[in-house]
């Protein structure tokens, strides 16, 4: 444990109290300040890494400093970036004066804010709030790193490696697949926390893909966002909807005016783009209903639109996807999907 100079007396604290100690320093729950305090997790942890004895590791929120003291020792050194400069004292007073001293720097400061320089991997018990944006802010760096090893909440992690069929297959799921390789190493209790949290936890290794697809980031995530939006409809419902109509036709007049746009979007690769899942952990789940019923008011495009109406129904028959959901597609169906349509000038962004 890290030790501080002098130990404060505890105050009194009633039932849902929002600190709790180590060495003196108190720590926030609504901070995200839950810090490892099971040695043999982290020993657990570090093994399944892969760390190599060269490897630059970058640690996102070392607390006091268990996990950190592991990561030295397998690795070259450890770039720790931590926001709260009172973890940030206590971290440089334990390594002070210890081999270790020229191994470790701290950085203190938002990592969703801070250019974080290179490093090979990853491993980190991160706050969870931010764990979408520092998901997709990791996957956006450059160069590429070989994999992170990350503590999430345990429903926020089942999201990231949720296959076709899966309850919790979203947005989330498709557009992280997309950019990398996911796999879960293991469900954490919130026993094994200090404070303990109030839902469990689960490590997953994220690896790169190595190159990346070439897809127009921001035009892939329009057609997710659209499909998801009612990932339990059939295609050719979400399609027919006025409101999906009008803001597809809009984009094909307005790329049809411009001319030769549509050809430069190719080449975006702006990963940014998809960092942005607030919604994705309130996302339906199939409850097995055949919601069909809903959509025959909006099944009524008529006037100028028909012809475009008829024209995107034809790019759903053309891939076979009038009658498939989202909920079901894979990486490889989204892609023929996006492609069937911008062969025909229709685009997402």
């Amino acid at each position: 444990m890290a030790g501080g100079k002098m130990r404060k007396e505890k105050p009194s604290r009633a039932a849902g109290s929002n600190k709790q100690y180590q060495g003196g320093i108190s720590f926030h729950k609504s901070k995200g300040q839950h810090i490892l305090k099971n040695p043999l997790l982290v020993d657990t942890i570090v093994q399944k890494s892969g760390i190599k004895s060269t490897d630059i590791i970058l640690e996102i929120g070392p607390g006091t400093g268990n996990l950190t003291k592991k990561l030295l020792e397998a690795g070259k050194s450890v770039i720790a970036v931590e926001l709260d400069p009172r973890m940030v004292l206590e971290l440089t007073r334990r390594f002070q004066g210890t081999p270790f001293s020229n191994q470790l720097k701290v950085i203190q400061g938002d990592v969703l804010k801070v250019d974080l320089p290179y490093f090979d991997i990853c491993v980190a018990n991160i706050p969870y709030q931010i764990s979408s944006p520092l998901t997709f802010k990791l996957l956006a760096h450059r160069p590429v790193f070989r994999c992170a090893v990350i503590m999430f909440q345990r429903e926020f992690a089942m999201r990231l490696v949720a296959q076709p069929g899966d309850n919790l297959y979203c947005r989330l799921s498709v557009n992280t697949q997309l950019l990398s390789r996911i796999s879960h190493l293991l469900k954490v209790g919130k026993n094994n926390f200090r404070p303990p949290p109030k839902v469990d936890s689960s490590v997953v290794r994220i690896e790169p893909r190595k190159p990346l697809p070439p897809v127009n980031f921001k035009e892939w995530d329009g057609l997710i966002r659209l499909c998801f939006n009612r990932k339990n409809k059939t295609l050719g419902s979400v399609f027919r909807q006025k409101s999906v109509l009008s803001l597809l036709e809009k984009n094909y007049k307005t790329l049809q005016a411009l001319k030769g746009s549509s050809e430069n979007m190719a080449g975006e690769m702006d990963i940014s783009a998809l960092g942005d899942t607030s919604e994705d952990m309130s996302m339906e789940i199939d409850d097995g209903k055949d919601d069909e019923m809903e959509v025959e008011e909006d099944d009524e495009a008529g006037g100028d639109g028909s012809d475009f109406k008829a024209k995107i129904i034809g790019i759903l028959e053309q891939g076979d996807f009038e009658e498939k959901r989202s909920s079901k597609l894979t990486q490889v169906d989204f892609l023929y999907l996006l492609s069937l349509f911008n062969k025909a000038g229709i685009h997402f962004s």
